[in-house]
């Protein structure tokens, strides 16, 4: 039998609780499945599912406007917190810690040498700092609060910095959706001779990655240039 863990969602002081096989609840919360069925262990509502307990009719009533079981589910698992298991904390945060360590890296740099700091070193000034990464939580919405704890180990500045660039003809139509992956077109001209050029408004912490994939793209054949 598959493994089971909970759902709660408290309504005005009432708690409600449904049991769920781990994974395909876990991918219903990320969106990646639409339907309940294969979700649910049972079409049970519960106010308390370690002993047993099933809510009466009368509070799924007031709670939901219904009595109706699937109803009812489907709004728990929207709205409920899920109980991950071990297994899928441990993985979601790590992905999540990852995300904001590549963002921190791609657009923060060190104010003394304008330089990004190494991944490596962002993630031991995280451990260091004892920051904490909520699996649910998208990194833009904890990107601050990080950058916040982190300044106390390491220094951190958000800095752009403008690139002029010249792309050959040959490479132009397909470098262009690389540039706007990394930045903002400040300025873009068409050459009479099919070539590009565009002043790129970029974190400066991006730099060399745009260059090694500009490079990568046009064969070495780009001009990348700071704007002064």
């Amino acid at each position: 039998m598959d493994k089971v863990t909970v759902v709660r969602l408290a309504v005005e002081g009432e708690k409600f609780e449904i049991l769920v096989k781990p994974d395909p609840a876990l991918e219903y919360k990320l969106g990646k499945r639409k339907e309940i069925s294969g979700v649910l262990v049972s079409d049970e509502i519960y106010s308390d599912s370690s002993k047993g307990t099933r809510a009466s009719t009368e509070k799924l009533t007031k709670a939901f406007k219904t009595t109706d079981a699937a109803t009812i589910a489907t709004i728990i698992l929207q709205k409920g917190d899920l109980n991950l298991t071990t297994d899928q904390r441990r993985k979601m945060v790590t992905e999540k810690r990852k995300q904001v360590i590549d963002f921190i890296a791609k657009s923060f740099v060190d104010p003394r040498s304008h330089l990004p700091h190494p991944p490596l070193r962002i993630e031991q000034a995280m451990d260091d700092a004892k920051i904490s990464i909520d699996p649910f939580r998208s990194t833009d919405e904890q990107i601050k609060t990080v950058i916040e704890q982190l300044r106390s180990i390491i220094p951190l500045k958000s800095e752009n910095m403008l690139l002029e660039i010249l792309v050959p003809a040959q490479f132009a139509a397909q470098s262009y959706s690389v540039l706007k992956s990394y930045g903002t077109l400040k300025k873009e001209e068409w050459q009479s001779n099919g070539s590009l050029k565009v002043i790129l408004d970029i974190p400066a912490a991006a730099r060399a990655n745009v260059i090694d994939r500009l490079g990568s793209v046009t064969k070495g054949t780009a001009s990348v240039e700071v704007s002064k």
